[in-house]
């Protein structure tokens, strides 16, 4: 073998490395076949990853918040028309339909151009990136942060504020930012930083600390709260999911509902997740006696 052959196999060597080492194309996916997809990074590469199984939660699988409904709806609607619309911050009790109210609002009108990129908070600082790529498209895009908050030594929220608001350059018409979380400030507050709050007269203005904490929530324009379910709205939540998955064959009686509350008991709520995991028990094991029994006969 030659020096010259040696040298071209270390160059070539060396290119490889450097090649695994630079950023990929990034690129999008068939939005004609694609409803949903998700921002994943590996290897330092972030890309647009397809989701295969989507939920198909429907709006009338909703219950008992229909007032939330006919905001995040009619600002969707606002957005898909290419009128005036809000980012909007979905607040309130775990398991009482926030990012349901999504996927189910993404179901409803995915046939009119509107789609979905789900994004983890570890991963919001790569929005430019994501932003770039799809502002272009001919599509309506809602960029989904669930559970949405930030301990006081992370500073990622601070590229999710300039996403809402933007830098030097516009927002792109074609993009809106649907987050969820249990809490309306995002960010944690401390007593100390009450003490920074100065009083004129009657009026008192709060602190650096707590003005940067409140602005990221003042960020989207649309605040929409969800409260815990009463007894009530939990026993309706659960006959529903009843009724769905076994398709009417089991009724709501006495006993199912008696079962119901005390499976909420045992885990110390009654939201609407805890109704549908009731429901998926109580709908399954029923089932599977029914499959043993005809085995039997």
């Amino acid at each position: 073998m030659s020096d010259w052959t040696k040298v071209l196999e270390r160059a070539e060597s060396l290119l490889e490395r450097l090649e695994a080492r630079l950023p990929a194309r990034l690129e999008n996916p068939d939005w004609k076949k694609v409803v949903a997809s998700r921002w994943r990074c590996y290897g330092g590469r972030g890309f647009l990853q397809a989701v295969t199984i989507p939920d198909h939660i429907k709006v009338r699988d909703l219950s008992a918040i229909d007032e939330q409904i006919k905001l995040v709806d009619m600002n969707t609607r606002q957005f898909i028309a290419g009128l005036p619309a809000n980012n909007v911050l979905l607040t309130g009790s775990k398991g009482t339909g926030k990012s349901s109210l999504i996927k189910a609002l993404l179901n409803k009108y995915s046939k009119k151009t509107l789609r979905l990129i789900e994004v983890d908070k570890a991963e919001l600082h790569e929005l430019p990136q994501i932003i770039d790529l799809i502002s272009s498209q001919p599509y309506r895009f809602v960029i989904f942060c669930d559970d949405l908050s930030f301990s006081a030594d992370d500073d990622t929220y601070k590229t999710l504020k300039v996403a809402l608001d933007g830098s030097v350059a516009a927002t792109s018409d074609n993009i809106l930012i649907y987050a969820t979380s249990n809490r309306r400030h995002l960010l944690p507050e401390y007593m100390t930083e009450n003490l920074e709050s100065t009083y004129k007269g009657e009026e008192i203005h709060a602190g650096e600390n707590i003005e940067e904490k409140i602005s990221l929530s003042e960020r989207f324009g649309l605040w929409v709260h969800f409260d815990a379910f009463t007894q009530d709205e939990y026993l309706m939540i659960a006959g529903y999911w009843v009724k769905t998955l076994s398709s009417g064959s089991v009724d709501v009686d006495e006993s199912v509902i008696r079962r119901s509350l005390q499976w909420a008991l045992e885990r110390g709520s009654r939201s609407g997740r805890v109704a549908y995991h009731f429901a998926k028990n109580e709908v399954g094991t029923r089932k599977l006696q029914d499959i043993k029994s005809n085995r039997i006969r």
